[in-house]
């Protein structure tokens, strides 16, 4: 087989995964929206999210945007559209007041938009430029579509009315050796430059030295929560933030969202539609940035930085090297991790035994966003691509980071260098944490280091 053979072979076979991909996203797409009726479609259930039927179209103009006008060289099918789907024009509280597409229309929209964006991924020769190389473009479109879907699952938990989602149940969990795990200090690789769909702020690679910490083996439960909560530390200024304490006033911030004591004095929880009691093991979901630090605080720790969260989650000690995930370099399978809407919550703690990390710590990747104390900031030597949209225009301010994804995200729009930012305040995301602490001298004279 001759080199150039070899190479169409390649490209053929990522043309093949790039379309399967897409298929899968538009897939996820269609069963969030054709799950509700029209009025749920065109409504606003909370000022913090688009109308369902804002995030479909807007999947359409994105795609149509990169892979239709940019990657086809076609001419725009619906210009007048372009500033209705412009995140940046329009808050979200706002959209439900602008002249969309009807939900007909917006099914058809991105249908035809489809249709013209396979024929570019036909043409396209996958290498060249740099937005068509190894089909980035595609790649961004793909995970810019997974991400709404999430987006549009959390606005799913976000209404009213007869549950419309179902999934299976999580595998059941199981007993950990330790409740958490020494992290000696160290450099560490950081970031990537070397995968082929990783977007800007991920790049590029660079080795961080980390001093020695303690991680919890797991994210805090709703059980451990719920001890938080029931000793009054939501009425306890000691353990926030003056920040944070500002906005637990200010929001009347009680617990979690969506729980709610019974008569007995129990704690219930409503998702997707549906009231059942909180699992004591599962980890805890709808918290924002200052709950969880007043946790931590609480419970004599702190959040992570999130250097050293991909420390534990990717660095193996024994070989110095750093993975792609924290098995190893193979992809997310079921047995690794809950991610991809396979179930409708988080899963117990110690249900994924074979996506732990070489030092011992779980459930990094998937279940719940995880908080970190880290402000969302550039690598060094970033370099803004294809646009400053996606990362730039976000790098400071109150931005907190989240970390490893959550059981509404997909593998294809997660790896373990993914960063997700949101203002603290935050928490209709699926969003829990892990606490650490600091590790003193006489941990590393124990341990050899």
């Amino acid at each position: 087989m001759t080199a150039t053979s070899t190479q169409d072979g390649d490209a053929e076979a990522l043309r093949t995964r790039v379309a399967d991909l897409l298929a899968a996203s538009r897939a996820r797409s269609i069963a969030l929206t054709d799950a509700v009726d029209e009025a749920d479609l065109v409504a606003q259930h909370s000022p913090l999210m688009s109308p369902l039927v804002w995030d479909l179209a807007h999947i359409g103009s994105q795609e149509e945007l990169w892979l239709v006008r940019d990657v086809g060289g076609r001419e725009p099918l619906r210009p007048e559209i372009d500033g209705l789907y412009d995140a940046f024009q329009h808050s979200r509280a706002s959209r439900v007041e602008l002249p969309l597409l009807t939900p007909s229309e917006a099914r058809t929209y991105v249908a035809e938009v489809r249709d013209k964006a396979l024929d570019a991924l036909g043409r396209s020769p996958l290498t060249g430029r740099r937005l068509e190389r190894h089909g980035f473009a595609f790649g961004m479109i793909v995970q810019h579509e997974q991400q709404h879907d999430e987006t549009m699952l959390a606005t799913h938990q976000l209404r009213t009315g007869a549950p419309v989602l179902h999934a299976p149940a999580p595998p059941p969990g199981s007993a950990l050796p330790a409740r958490e795990v020494y992290v000696p200090a160290g450099p560490f690789e950081m970031g990537t430059s070397v995968e082929p769909w990783a977007l800007d702020n991920e790049r590029p690679a660079h080795t961080v030295d980390v001093g020695a910490y303690w991680i919890d083996t797991a994210p805090v439960t709703n059980g451990e929560y719920a001890e938080f909560v029931d000793a009054g530390g939501y009425d306890d200024p000691r353990w926030w933030s003056d920040a944070g304490w500002r906005h637990r006033v200010d929001a009347g911030v009680v617990a979690p969202q969506f729980w709610e004591r019974d008569a007995s004095g129990a704690w219930f929880r409503d998702r997707f539609g549906v009231r059942a009691p909180v699992v004591a093991d599962e980890p805890v979901v709808h918290v924002c940035f200052h709950e969880a630090a007043a946790y931590a605080r609480w419970a004599g720790k702190r959040l992570p930085t999130e250097a050293e969260w991909e420390k534990a989650a990717r660095h193996d000690p024994a070989t110095g090297r750093t993975r792609r995930y924290p098995w190893g370099d193979d992809e997310p399978t079921p047995r690794h991790a809950n991610l991809g809407q396979r179930h409708l919550q988080p899963a117990p703690v110690g249900a994924y035994p074979l996506g732990a990390s070489p030092l011992g710590v779980h459930q990094l990747i998937g279940d719940v966003w995880e908080w970190l104390d880290t402000g969302f900031h550039p690598y060094p030597g970033y370099e803004t691509f294809p646009y400053p949209e996606y990362s730039e225009v976000f790098f400071g301010g109150d931005y907190r980071m989240l970390r490893g994804g959550s059981f509404g995200t997909d593998p294809s729009a997660l790896r373990s260098t993914f960063r997700n930012w949101d203002h603290p305040i935050r928490r209709q995301i699926f969003s829990g944490f892990r606490c650490a602490r600091d590790a003193g001298a006489r941990d590393a004279a124990e341990r050899g280091a």
